[in-house]
């Protein structure tokens, strides 16, 4: 089976497949030659889109996925991004000019290539003004280094900044947003999605699997699965813990509906990701060729009214169980935001 660039990117016009083929993991927990094979696999079966960053692996994701394009560029929409630690150095970081025109230089010759299609800043940056990034990446699209920019895990209020900064200044606005979204993860229908949908910005939605709650293994009466991910950071994944139980007893009820439709809930969780409308492309991050070849099956399956409508009985829209799986810690949370004395108070605009 192959998948067709069916879909449009927001406003950019170009059309895209409904999966992208994320590399968080490449150079990190997977090695060289399982990740070219798993980029060979994935542009076989038809996925135009590819996203990595410099920070995965310190660069090493890059690397590999430079050298899988080698003499195929052009038949990828490539995505990378800036604004994480790259190395030893705490400079090298954030979503300052100085850093940005950079990370740009380096991200082109690790990934063999001219130009990226899609530059996206990792995270918002408090210590640098939003204006001077949206500057330098128009800068950038000038000079042809890059030919689209986007944001990730921008809060709707952060978007919103961005096109007001870049109708204001004569600037281009981001035309995309990557963030998390999956049947167990819906808090960007609330005001993400509005906001995308009102500028134009495509969105590239990661996590369809919830890191692992909706592959079919968190079940209410079974063992606690073993992951890397879990084992990083097993409070987010600990199936005995409090502030997990509605989150299980949710991914239960949605692994009872898929088997009930005669669904794997990689199908369910799939084809519910790629359902919203204001969804341009889906980011999967397979280990395995099985993996990849059951995202591809899944990319085709068509959720009917009746299905949504009991999916939203057990996951009401807009529900966010736990607050970091926005993929972020939200600042106006942290204690430091919550103090009365307006002098701690950050100015960002």
């Amino acid at each position: 089976m192959t998948i067709a660039p069916s879909r449009v990117l927001g406003r950019t016009g170009v059309r895209v497949t409904p999966l992208t083929l994320g590399t968080m993991n490449f150079g990190r927990w997977q090695d060289e030659t399982t990740s070219l094979a798993i980029i060979d696999a994935a542009l076989q079966a038809g996925i135009s889109v590819i996203d990595t960053a410099d920070v995965y692996g310190d660069g090493r994701s890059e690397e590999i996925v430079g050298k899988a394009i080698s003499g195929r560029r052009d038949d990828v929409f490539l995505a990378t991004k800036f604004h994480g630690q790259v190395g030893d150095d705490p400079r090298h970081a954030g979503n300052s000019r100085w850093w940005i025109v950079r990370a740009v230089e380096d991200s082109l010759r690790r990934l063999g290539t001219d130009h990226i299609d899609l530059y996206q800043a990792h995270r918002p940056d408090p210590r640098t003004n939003l204006l001077e990034t949206l500057q330098t990446l128009n800068d950038l699209i000038t000079q042809g280094k890059i030919r689209y920019f986007g944001t990730s895990v921008f809060p709707a209020h952060r978007q919103v900044e961005a096109h007001w900064l870049a109708e204001k200044y004569g600037l281009i606005g981001p035309h995309t947003e990557q963030l998390p979204y999956s049947l167990l993860v819906r808090g960007a229908e609330r005001e993400v999605f509005p906001v995308t949908r009102a500028y134009g910005v495509g969105v590239l939605s990661y996590g369809p699997l919830a890191a692992g709650w909706l592959s079919g293994r968190y079940r209410v009466d079974g063992q606690q699965p073993e992951s890397a991910r879990a084992a990083l950071i097993p409070g987010r994944f600990d199936i005995g813990a409090a502030q997990n139980r509605r989150k299980l007893e949710a991914a239960d009820a949605l692994a009872r509906l898929a088997e009930d439709r005669g669904l794997t809930l990689v199908d369910l969780a799939i084809g519910f990701a790629t359902e919203h409308p204001a969804v341009s492309s889906v980011i999967i991050g397979p280990r395995t060729a099985e993996h990849l070849d059951a995202y591809v099956r899944a990319s085709s399956t068509v959720l009917d009214a009746d299905t949504l409508d009991r999916i939203d009985e057990i996951v009401a829209p807009g529900t966010q169980f736990v607050e970091r799986d926005t993929g972020v810690d939200t600042p106006s949370l942290q204690p430091e935001a919550l103090r009365h004395n307006p002098a701690t108070q950050p100015v960002t605009l």
